[in-house]
This record gives structure tokens, C-alpha cells and sequence, in this order.
């Protein structure tokens, strides 16, 4: 049985016509013209990204790191959040946790109990035990950290192993073990990688979640003609392209033009 998160994103992906996800990193000296510069003014800014983005992304990405910085209070709002966002679109928290295996338990806790996070972004540099809390949770979904959209993934990612595959191609083929084992896992592919072909060709149907796009330089054609081939599923993640894609009383029709851009590509 299809796991209900990856299932869910293929579905808005039908029903929406598009691939993108929304990515939410609030930056206070980014808001929009009438917003205080304080997580209050972030809140009210965030719910009415939320519903100008209505039925035009399949999924919303929080980046924890974002409100963490606004402290209790940010923390307070990213849980209040999931409530302003439909339940038939993930919220996807992007954490990129993993650490040894009772530290994670509390992790998945937090991100999926109280956060109510439908999926969460890991790391899988300390093994199997550490990602195990987070893939109990079986109608959860984790996207492991495979070849990250970032100019430093070249120091490890693309290394050689002793087997001759790269890193990279290694996080991969075990993913795909874990897959078959737990049937809850994605991959973190990023969009300004060359290599994106080559991942999908490994990765078979494993799902995508892929930052760079946007901002980052990487294009939404290129990425998703990759990426989604064969009905595969593409979460292409955009953030600050969207967010702050208009700094005046008009921002939110300019974040539905924006996303509207996607739409049947």
C-alpha cells in the first residue's frame, strides 16, 4: 500500500497541475510593506501566503531554522501554522535531524506530534539507528538528505568510495533498501545539480524533494522534466522566489501571478 503522504502529493500534483511546493523561511527584513517586524507581523504574513498559494502547490515547506531564530514564540507560530494550511496539503518541515537513535525519538516527536509535520527532511551521515524514530512513524514521510542543491556538497556527496560509487550514490542505493523495508522514504535532490538525471535513474520511483529552484538559479522546466518523468513524484521546492516576489500592498496577487506561472507546465 502506497504510503498516504506520498500518495496525498501525487494527487495535488493531478489536482493542481503543478509541482511546487512552497517553501516558508520567514526573514523579518524581507516582509512586505504594512507587516511589524516581529513574529507577529511574520504570522500574519505567512497565513496570507497560505491562502494566496491556495490550490496552486501540492505541499508547504517550513523551515524550522527560520522560526527557531523568532525563539518560543516562533516555534509557537510554526505549530499554529498546520492549522491555516489545508490537511490534504503536506506540511512538510524541512529539519534535517538525525542523530542516535533516543535523541531522534524525541525529534520525530516534536516534528510530527507537536509540530504536525507530514514529512521532515533528515540527514543520514550517522546510519540506520538514527533514522529507524523517524520511519516507525509509517504514515509519516522522510526526505534523506541525498545530493543537496549547495556549492559544499562536493566535499562529501560526491566523493569516491572504496566501491567506486559516489557518496551520494551510496545514501541512494541504501535508501532504496529502507524503502522496501518501511515504504515512507524521499530522497533530497537538489535542482542545480547536474547529476539530477542520474539520481532519478538510480532512485526509480523514490519521491523528490528538490530545493534550488528559483533563487537558487535552478529552472522549474528543467527540473520537473527530470525529475517527474513517468508520474514519478517531484516536490520542487521554491521559497524565496515566491515569498518575496513583491514587497508592496500587493503581494499576494503577485505570489498567485507567480505560482500561477507553473500551473500545467
Amino acid at each position: 500500500m502506497l504510503n498516504s503522504v506520498i500518495q496525498q502529493l501525487a494527487d495535488n500534483t493531478a489536482r493542481f497541475r503543478t509541482h511546487v511546493c512552497v517553501g516558508l523561511d520567514p526573514d523579518i527584513q524581507k516582509l512586505p510593506d504594512g507587516f511589524a517586524p516581529n513574529v507577529n507581523g511574520v504570522g500574519a504574513f505567512l497565513r496570507e501566503v497560505i491562502r494566496a498559494s491556495a490550490g496552486l502547490c501540492i505541499a508547504y515547506k517550513p523551515n524550522i531554522s527560520f522560526f527557531e531564530a523568532l525563539g518560543i514564540p516562533g516555534l509557537s507560530l510554526l505549530a499554529d501554522l498546520r492549522a491555516e494550511c489545508p490537511l490534504d496539503v503536506p506540511w512538510i518541515i524541512d529539519a534535517k535531524r538525525g542523530d542516535i537513535g533516543n535523541t531522534s525519538a524525541m525529534q520525530a516527536r516534536f516534528l510530527f506530534d507537536h509540530l504536525g509535520a507530514d514529512a521532515v527532511t533528515l540527514h543520514p551521515y550517522m546510519g540506520e539507528d538514527s533514522l529507524i524514530p523517524f520511519f516507525d512513524y509509517k504514515d509519516k514521510l522522510s526526505f534523506v538528505l541525498a545530493l543537496t542543491s549547495n556549492p559544499g556538497a562536493a566535499t562529501f556527496e560526491t566523493l569516491k568510495m572504496a566501491s567506486g560509487t559516489t557518496l551520494w550514490e551510496t545514501v541512494v542505493g541504501q535508501c532504496i533498501t529502507w524503502h522496501a523495508q518501511w515504504g515512507n522514504l524521499g530522497l533530497v535532490v537538489g535542482g542545480t545539480q547536474g547529476e539530477l538525471r542520474e539520481v532519478r535513474a538510480l532512485a526509480g520511483r523514490l519521491p523528490f524533494l528538490i530545493p534550488g529552484v528559483g533563487a537558487q538559479g535552478a529552472s522549474y522546466t528543467g527540473v520537473q522534466s527530470v525529475a517527474a518523468v513517468e508520474g514519478q513524484v517531484a516536490v520542487i521546492a521554491m521559497s524565496r522566489s515566491i515569498l518575496y516576489c513583491d514587497s508592496s500592498h500587493h503581494f499576494a496577487q503577485s505570489i498567485r501571478d507567480e505560482l500561477g506561472k507553473f500551473v500545467g507546465i
